[in-house]
């Protein structure tokens, strides 16, 4: 079995493996020295350099003589900020060599590298079998990492279904809408890696020791098997925000009847007590010569009375 060595550079952030012919370069993050170093050491075309440095560039594959060029998205969640954002992974392959240029925020590949830096078995599983066999076990084990980002998402939808019944839930919309941004990001990431995944294998085949046909094929169906839950759960996302707006608006028109209600029955007791504000002798008012003790009794007993019949027929009707 041959032994790998492992070397870097820290002034390039450069780190080598190298297993019998085979070098496996990983640049985290890539640097203007890094940049410098695979112009002179690599016949690169500048533009495949240029999109390396590129904030965010669409998935893609240029192909060359002697080498391909990739650009792949992954999703990314920031805890801190609680969001779904890309992260862009950068892969130069040729014959005996696969370079990776990402900024380190994506756990999988680095850990994969540090694994097969100290583990001897893994070394020989992944790097005996050419640079095809190796891309394609990183982007295995990136697409593996969406799955857990996609559960996260799927059971933060079931906690909202479960409290948008609640009687107070205004932090629900808020909850909606965060999962509503975060679908349409993992969409955005998703929907250009499918039809980038699908021609990869024929390009590899070259590099590779191995058929990679069936390899692909199963890694195409994870992909597709995550595009149809974030399809899933865009449709219940906008069934959760349209059911909210539903339930604001039951709400506010409960309320508004209530109010309707107790204006209506107020009405009637303003003109009744308006009535008895008159400068007139009324029964149980009080005349010029003294005062009776029971008009505030009557005048009280009456408005309970006209109450009482207009909330029954309120409730004959259907109304509350």
């Amino acid at each position: 079995m041959s032994q790998a060595n492992y070397s870097q550079i820290d002034s390039l952030n450069l780190e080598q493996i190298t297993y019998g012919e085979l070098n496996w370069i990983n640049i985290s993050p890539p640097t203007e020295k890094a940049r410098e170093y695979l112009a002179t050491n690599y016949h690169f075309h500048p533009l495949d350099l240029d999109d390396v440095f590129s904030r965010i560039q669409r998935p893609k594959m240029d192909e060359y003589k002697d080498y391909i060029f990739f650009v792949f998205n992954f999703p990314r969640y920031q805890k801190k900020e609680q969001i779904l954002c890309q992260s862009q992974v950068s892969v130069f392959i040729g014959e005996n060599y696969l370079i990776t240029m990402h900024k380190r925020e994506l756990k999988p590949l680095y850990n994969l590298f540090q694994d097969c830096r100290d583990n001897d078995e893994l070394q020989q599983d992944i790097l005996s079998n050419g640079p095809g066999y190796l891309l394609y076990r990183i982007l295995d084990r990136l697409v593996d990492y969406c799955l857990p980002i996609l559960n996260k998402t799927g059971n933060a939808i079931e906690e909202v279904e479960d409290h948008i019944f609640a009687p107070r839930a205004r932090r629900t919309v808020r909850e909606i809408s965060r999962l509503r941004r975060d679908v349409i990001s993992f969409r955005r990431t998703i929907w250009p890696m499918r039809t980038l995944f699908g021609s990869i294998e024929t390009r590899l085949s070259r590099f590779s020791n191995k058929d990679l046909s069936v390899y692909f094929g199963d890694m195409v169906d994870h992909l597709e098997k995550i595009w149809d839950g974030l399809n899933e759960y865009k449709e219940i996302i906008e069934g959760l925000h349209a059911t909210h707006d539903s339930l604001d608006s039951n709400r506010l028109n409960d309320a508004l009847r209530i109010l309707t209600i107790l204006s209506t029955i107020g009405t009637v007791q303003t003109v009744l007590v308006s009535f008895y504000g008159m400068n007139v002798v009324l029964p149980g008012g009080v005349d010029t010569t003294g005062g009776n003790p029971f008009a505030w009794i009557i005048l009280l007993s009456i408005m309970l009375v006209i109450m009482g019949i207009m909330l029954f027929y309120f409730f004959r009707k259907g109304w509350i």
